[in-house]
């Protein structure tokens, strides 16, 4: 019998989300299992990341479906780009035989958070994913029922960031 698969969630307002996530993305590729990332927020912008896994091109797959920061885009934009990486989310989930054993949606929360798609929704398609199907959530403010359907959830903290002296994001570091 089929162990049921996990549903943790990185969540906070500190820096470190993405990066746990895209390490846990290693930590099962490193084991042969297979990984989907979908990213709902980023956009075309180059990032390590990115770079770096087309190195696991044969167990992990990446797709940016967003629009970019949030704060310089059309807000419907944000909400179509959103709707279609939710979209596809879905199809990766549901699949019948998706051959994942790992889906990353990073920074889902905002979507829940811009009421681009219901917390109930979310809850719903997570509580009935394929049995041993794992899924990682990234995201800020993380919703209560998110929080409750979870089996393991950790909260970054902001301590100190080197934006509040006004040091610009550095590559390799912040992207």
């Amino acid at each position: 019998m089929e162990e049921k698969g996990l549903l943790l969630i990185y969540t906070g307002n500190g820096k470190g989300k993405t990066t746990a996530a895209l390490g846990q993305a290693i930590r099962a590729a490193g084991h042969d299992l297979r990984v989907c990332i979908i990213q709902f927020i980023k956009g075309a912008w180059p990032t390590g990341e990115a770079k770096a896994l087309t190195r696991f091109a044969d167990l992990i797959e990446l797709h940016v479906t967003g629009s970019g920061f949030t704060w310089k885009n059309n807000p419907d934009d944000v909400k179509q780009a959103g709707l279609a990486g939710w979209r596809l989310a879905r199809e990766k989930i549901t699949a019948e035989k998706n051959g994942f054993d790992l889906v990353i949606l990073e920074e889902l929360t905002y979507l829940i958070n811009y009421g681009i798609i219901s917390e109930s929704e979310v809850v719903d398609l997570l509580d009935n994913r394929p049995v041993g199907l794992n899924i990682l959530v990234t995201g800020r403010n993380a919703p209560a029922g998110l929080i409750a359907a979870a089996d393991l959830v950790t909260e970054m903290q902001e301590i100190k960031h080197p934006f509040r002296n006004g040091t610009r994001a550095r590559k390799g570091i912040e992207f």
